[in-house]
């Protein structure tokens, strides 16, 4: 049954990006009321103000606002014309009246002035990031999300790292950690069929060990380079779009192999061809409250998964991902890896296999409605308590 409180969502991330947490929550919550996302805008040559729409899945509704501003994401400058876009939506769509008030959704704080404008039935943070470690964030960034802890009804976060860094500012904190959709993956696994291997990756000799995601600052680029040169006979298939780096600075190497950003259907047939799986990050501020979404999606593969300690894959899961902390002993764990006898193989299988039954992205987004609907409960309890008390005092 379809909620009458639509969700309009606020986020930083493209939904044309790289498909990750805001794509999964939101198509599934999609299913059960509308959802309206709302991205970062992007310059107009001609200085008109319009909405670029797309509907990605079914009841949700992609907005990118057009504005003649070339400030960056929800900045102030932004904010007049947005208002004016907010505005349009609400009158199109019927979200004024108060029995079709919105659920605000922010992934950035940046958007909490336009998310107010909505006076929404709820406000939601779901925090995917620790901003206070972001270098170079800018200076209101900090300061809008200790406004959003403060006006928010409830708030998610990413993993069990981002929980502990908010469960003290916030009274209605919860820990969701980042899922799998276990089916779209397993078509991966060792003697499925049901997957055709990429092109680019199919000539390409074995072993092959690899890493689909964002390449970017929290990218460990000496373990590569060492990798590769400890190894020349591994070759190396990283998948995934080079951002807020330099890309000169990524090794060329004959045995290293970029393929840019692949869509999400063309996944796990590069997961198919894997050896071994990576999560090579680098231990640094941006990576320290990080839960990589690619973990389960490797662990639904099937396929040995090496990692440097990053907390939220070392924590739950080091009794069966190899573990490395430095170049050599990341090394040295897929070098382990490769070798694993069945037994082995077949043990670390019904680890990720045990883990894997007590999740998914369904799961987690009735979970989270199920949070909603106690917001809204509440919501609905104080309205009417405070018509009561009008009323007594009429």
């Amino acid at each position: 049954m379809e909620s009458p409180h639509p969700i309009v969502a606020f986020s930083h991330l493209r939904w044309d990006f790289v498909y990750q947490r805001p794509q999964h929550l939101l198509s599934r919550l999609a299913r059960h009321r509308r959802v309206f996302v709302i991205e970062e805008p992007w310059a107009t040559e001609d200085g008109t103000t319009y909405w670029e729409r797309s509907t990605p899945a079914p009841g949700l509704t992609v907005l990118r606002p057009r504005t003649p501003s070339r400030a960056p994401g929800f900045h102030a400058e932004q904010l007049p014309h947005l208002a004016r876009l907010l505005g349009e939506l609400v009158a199109a769509e019927g979200l004024g009246a108060p029995h079709m008030a919105p659920i605000a959704w922010l992934y950035t704080p940046l958007a909490l002035p336009l998310a107010e404008r909505l006076a929404p039935a709820a406000l939601v943070y779901d925090c995917m990031d620790e901003l206070s470690l972001f270098h170079g964030a800018p200076p209101e960034l900090l300061q809008r999300e200790r406004e959003l802890l403060a006006a928010a009804d409830v708030v998610f976060t990413g993993g069990p790292s981002l929980y502990a860094a908010k469960r003290d500012r916030h009274p209605n904190v919860h820990c969701f950690p980042s899922s799998v959709d276990a089916e779209h993956f397993r078509r991966a696994r060792l003697g499925a069929v049901t997957v055709i291997e990429p092109a680019d990756q199919a000539h390409l000799p074995r072993p092959r060990l690899g890493f689909y995601g964002v390449i970017d600052e929290r990218f460990d680029v000496p373990l590569l380079e060492a990798m590769a040169y400890a190894h020349p006979e591994w070759q190396i298939v990283l998948v995934g779009p080079v951002v807020k780096i330099d890309p000169a600075i990524l090794p060329r190497l004959p045995n290293v192999h970029y393929t840019g950003q692949r869509g999400y259907e063309a996944l796990p047939g590069y997961l198919a061809g894997w050896d071994v799986c990576l999560l090579p990050f680098a231990r640094n501020d941006a990576t320290r409250f990080i839960s990589p979404t690619k973990t389960l999606e490797y662990m639904a593969a099937e396929r040995p998964i090496v990692s440097t300690p990053i907390t939220d894959v070392a924590a739950p899961y080091g009794d069966f991902v190899y573990l490395g902390d430095t170049p050599e002993a990341f090394i040295a764990a897929c070098e382990r890896a490769l070798a694993a006898d069945a037994a082995e193989r077949r043990a670390r299988t019904e680890r990720m296999r045990a883990v894997l039954a007590r999740t998914s992205w369904d799961a987690t987004a009735a979970a989270m409605g199920r949070e909603l609907s106690r917001v809204l409960a509440g919501a609905g309890a104080e309205a009417t308590a405070r018509g009561a008390d009008l009323a007594a005092t009429a």
